[in-house]
């Protein structure tokens, strides 16, 4: 399975603008910018698309997780905020409330380690075994 997003950017760097859309077209043309990324402009930004992407892995790897064990959650919420410290993304911190009937705390906290571990994306946040590119001038 693969799926993708394009980005477009018009102008400078601090005065430009770009639109975002994804496969899906969930986002589409979505508008990001200097302002919504390092100030409270309008629009979205990449750190918040990827707490998205974390936040939303981890609560289904969770749910696989405790189905594994028997339980059925009748919610998870789980909140992600991603650290951008002087041009380095330095955390993703995972905040996890979780409503299942018959779990205990001892429980929960060994299914969060284990979707911690082995979402998809906290393994790619944990180490980017390989990057690949290709650049065409047009």
């Amino acid at each position: 399975m693969k799926r993708n997003a394009t980005a477009v950017w018009n102008g400078s760097g601090k005065e430009g603008s770009g639109n975002l859309t994804t496969q899906s077209t969930v986002l589409n043309k979505t508008q990001y910018s200097y302002s919504s990324r390092f100030e409270n402009g309008v629009g979205t930004n990449p750190e918040e698309l990827m707490a998205a992407a974390h936040a939303g892995c981890f609560t289904m790897k969770l749910t696989f997780v405790l189905n594994a064990a028997g339980f059925t959650p009748d919610e998870i919420t789980t909140n992600c905020e991603i650290s951008l410290d002087n041009g380095v993304i330095t955390e993703s911190a995972l905040t996890v409330k979780a409503k299942v009937p018959g779990l205990t705390d001892e429980q929960l906290q060994t299914a969060a380690a284990d979707a911690k571990e082995n979402c998809p994306v906290s393994k790619a946040y944990g180490a980017i075994g390989s990057i690949t590119m290709k650049a065409e001038l047009v």
